[in-house]
C-alpha cells in the first residue's frame, strides 16, 4: 500500500511539473480516497493551487497538511508567504514561528517526525537510530523512537525509553504524557494515574491530562469521581462534535457501572444526538441487556449501518446492536444475520489463530505435571485472600462474583489483569493471541521467585480492595490458562471454574461484542468451538494434576438450585453461609461486565435455552463442538 501511495504522489508531482495541474489534482483525489491522512498529498495539492493562482485553496490544503503533520517545514514556509501575500500578518507570523521552531531542531529529528506522522515507521526509525548513534542523549529523538514502538504495539520497549527520557528531562511533559499512555496500554492503571496527577500539578486545567486521569480511574474501578469530571469537561466546552459524543459516552459508562441506569441511558442518547453514527453508543444501549429499542431507533440504526462511508468499527457496533434489538422482538432470522455480519467484520480485523491456543494447551500440559507441582509444594505466598472465578466469557462468572461479593467477608473487584501480565513477563506471549509462548519458563522459577510474585499480586491488587474485607475476587475468565501459575504463587487461593452448557455458552459469545482484544476467539463458529474444546481439555488436565484444587460450578446448577450451589462455593472458600448471598441482586456495587444489569435482578431461567431460537443457524457449531456437548459435564 505504501508503494502505491508514493507512486501516486510522484505521478501527481510529475503532472504538476508538466503544467497538467487539473490531472494532478485528479490523481491527488484518488490518493486521498486511499490515504486521507497522508500529509504530503495535501502539501502537493497546495502547490497545485498556487500554480492555479488560488491562494485560499492553497492555504486550506497546506493547513490540512500541517494539521496532520506539524513537522513539514516546506508547508509552513509556503503558508507564511501566502498569508503575507494576502495581508494576514497574524497568521503569517504564526507560520513563521512554527518554521523557526523546526529549524532549531536537528534536521534528522524533523525528518523522522515527518515520516512518523505519515506512518512511515521503518524509515523514521532508521534515521533516528543513526542520529542517536551520534547524540544518544537527545530526548526528542528518544521520545519519538518510543512513539514508534507504541505504534508497533511494543509498549514495554516504549515505556523503557520514556523512563530514560524522564530521567534525563523530568519536566518534559509531552514525554510524561506519552509514558502515562503507555502505562494505560499495559493496564498499569495506578502508575498511569500517578503520572496524570504529576502532569495535573503542572497544568491543572489541561483537558488531555484530565481525560487521562479519568481513564486511569476507570481502569482502577474508581468510577464515582469520573462522573463529575466528565460533567465538568462537558460544561466547559458544550455543543455537538466528536469530543462531546465521547465524553457523554464515557460518563454514561461510569453511570451504568455504578447502577444509575436511567442517567446512563440519557447520556447514551445525548451522545447519539452529538454524533448519530456513534456505533459504540448504540451498542452500549444494547449492552445494557434490559434496554428495549423503539421503532424509530431501529430505523436510525439500520440507516446508519447501511451508509457507505461509515467507519468499520461503527458498522461492527451497529450490527451487534441491531442483532440484540431484533432478538428482543423475536425476529431471530434477521437478528442472526446482523450478528453474523458483525462477527465476520470483527474477525477479519483480528489476529486470533485457534491452532495457537491448542498448542498453548499442549505446552502447559507438558510442563505442568503432577510431579512438577509435587516438587514445588509449599511454594508461594500463604495468603488465602484471593478468590479466582474463571472459565469462558458469558458462562455466568459475573453472577457468581455478585453472589460471593454479597458475603460480608468478600469484596468483588473486577477482571484483574495482573496474573495474565505475570504470565506474559515470564513466558512471553504470542502476538496473534496473547497466550503464553514458552511454558518451560515456569520451570526456572525458584521458591523465592514464586513467593515474591504472590506478594506482588497481593500488593498490586490492594488498590482494588476498598472495603477492607479479608477476601477478594478476581473474575478474569481467561485465568484458566494460568491455574498452574496461580498454584505456584498463591497456593491457598480459592479457584472456581464456572461452566456453562457449550451450545448456550458459545452462542452467548457469538452474539457479544467485547470491548477488549483478548476475546478474539468469540467472533467465529469454528474459533469459539475449538476454544471451548481447548478449555475443557485444559481443565481436565488441571483436575488430574491438582485433584480437588478447582471447584466446578455449573451455571445451570446455580439456576436450578441456588441455595445448594451457594453453600458449595462458600464451603470451598472456607466461608460460613450467609443468607445475603441468596439475595445477591439487592447488593449495590459497581459491575463492569456486559452482565452488569442482569445480576441486579433475581436469577432467571431465560438464558438456559435461548440459543435454541437460533438452532437453524447453529448446526455447524454443534458439529464442531462434537463430544464436548456431553463431556462438559464430566
Amino acid at each position: 500500500m505504501t508503494g502505491t501511495r508514493d507512486a501516486l504522489l510522484q505521478e501527481a508531482r510529475d503532472l504538476r511539473a508538466r503544467q497538467r495541474v487539473p490531472e494532478a489534482l485528479g490523481v491527488l483525489a484518488r490518493l486521498q480516497a486511499l490515504h486521507p491522512r497522508f500529509s504530503r498529498l495535501h502539501h502537493e495539492r497546495g502547490h497545485c493551487h498556487v500554480l492555479l493562482g488560488d491562494a485560499p485553496a492553497a492555504i486550506t490544503a497546506l493547513g490540512e497538511a500541517v494539521r496532520l503533520n506539524p513537522t513539514l517545514p516546506a508547508s509552513w514556509d509556503m503558508l507564511e508567504q501566502l498569508y503575507r501575500m494576502l495581508g494576514d500578518t497574524a497568521q503569517a507570523t504564526l507560520a513563521a514561528q512554527h518554521l523557526a521552531a523546526l529549524r532549531q531542531l536537528p534536521p534528522e529529528v524533523v525528518m523522522a517526525n515527518s515520516l512518523f506522522a505519515d506512518g512511515d515507521l521503518a524509515p523514521a526509525e532508521g534515521i533516528l537510530r543513526a542520529y542517536l548513534g551520534q547524540d544518544r542523549d537527545n530526548v526528542g529523538a528518544l521520545r519519538l523512537l518510543a512513539r514508534i514502538h507504541m505504534e508497533r504495539g511494543a509498549p514495554q520497549e516504549a515505556g523503557q525509553l520514556l523512563q530514560s527520557v524522564l530521567e534525563r528531562a523530568p519536566d518534559y511533559h509531552a514525554a510524561r504524557f506519552d509514558y502515562a499512555m503507555v502505562l494505560l496500554q499495559q493496564q498499569k492503571h495506578l502508575q498511569a494515574r500517578q503520572q496524570a496527577e504529576q502532569l495535573l500539578r503542572h497544568e491543572p486545567g489541561n483537558r488531555d491530562y484530565r481525560k487521562h486521569y479519568a481513564a486511569a480511574c476507570v481502569g482502577l474501578g474508581d468510577h464515582e469521581p469520573v462522573i463529575d469530571l466528565y460533567a465538568q469537561l462537558l460544561a466547559e466546552r458544550p455543543g455537538p462534535g466528536a469530543e462531546t459524543a465521547d465524553l457523554l459516552l464515557w460518563r454514561a459508562n461510569a453511570l451504568k457501572v455504578t447502577g444509575r441506569q436511567q442517567e446512563a441511558i440519557a447520556d447514551y442518547r445525548a451522545s447519539l444526538a452529538a454524533r448519530p453514527d456513534n456505533g459504540v453508543a448504540w451498542f452500549s444501549l444494547a449492552n445494557l441487556k434490559t434496554y428495549r429499542f423503539t421503532d424509530d431507533e431501529i430505523a436510525r440504526m439500520r440507516a446508519a449501518e447501511s451508509r457507505p462511508g461509515i467507519q468499520d468499527m461503527d458498522r461492527v457496533y451497529l450490527c451487534f446492536a441491531l442483532g440484540k434489538a431484533l432478538e428482543d422482538r423475536g425476529e431471530h432470522a434477521s437478528a442472526w444475520d446482523h450478528y453474523a455480519r458483525g462477527n465476520a467484520l470483527r474477525r477479519a480485523a483480528g489476529t486470533y489463530r485457534p491452532e495457537v491456543a491448542e498448542a498453548c494447551a499442549l505446552g502447559i500440559k507438558r510442563v505442568c505435571t503432577a510431579e512438577f507441582f509435587a516438587a514445588r509444594a509449599g511454594w508461594g505466598a500463604r495468603d488465602a485472600a484471593p478468590i479466582f472465578i474463571l472459565g469462558l466469557p458469558r458462562s455466568g462468572s459475573t453472577l457468581i462474583e455478585q453472589i460471593l461479593a454479597s458475603h460480608s467477608q468478600v469484596e468483588g473487584t473486577q477482571e484483574l489483569t495482573e496474573i495474565d501480565r505475570y504470565a506474559r513477563e515470564l513466558c512471553g506471549s504470542d502476538p496473534a493471541c496473547g497466550l503464553p509462548l514458552h511454558q518451560e519458563a515456569l520451570q526456572r522459577l525458584t521458591a523465592a521467585d514464586a513467593r515474591a510474585l504472590g506478594e506482588r499480586f497481593l500488593a498490586e491488587t490492594r488498590i482494588h480492595r476498598r472495603l477492607g474485607r479479608p477476601f477478594f475476587i478476581d473474575k478474569m475468565p481467561n485465568n484458566f490458562w494460568h491455574i498452574g501459575l496461580i498454584q505456584l504463587i498463591l497456593p491457598r487461593a480459592t479457584i472456581i471454574d464456572v461452566r456453562r452448557e457449550p451450545m448456550a455458552c458459545c452462542f452467548s459469545n457469538l452474539k457479544q461484542l467485547f470491548g477488549t482484544t483478548n476475546q478474539q476467539f468469540t467472533y467465529g463458529i469454528d474459533d469459539i468451538a475449538r476454544y471451548y474444546r481447548s478449555y475443557l481439555d485444559l481443565m481436565r488436565h488441571w483436575d488430574a494434576v491438582l485433584p480437588g484444587r478447582v471447584l466446578r460450578v455449573p451455571y445451570e446448577g446455580v439456576v436450578e438450585d441456588l441455595d445448594g450451589s451457594v453453600r458449595r462455593m462458600l464451603d470451598h472458600a472456607g466461608l460460613p453461609f450467609e443468607p445475603g448471598c441468596l439475595a445477591f441482586h439487592e447488593t449495590r456495587r459497581s459491575v463492569r461486565t456486559p452482565s452488569s444489569e442482569q445480576v441486579r435482578q433475581p436469577i432467571g431461567r431465560e438464558g438456559l435455552a435461548q440459543w435454541e431460537n437460533y438452532a437453524p443457524w447453529l448446526g455447524p457449531l454443534r458439529d464442531r463442538l462434537g463430544d464436548a456437548l456431553t463431556e462438559y459435564r464430566n
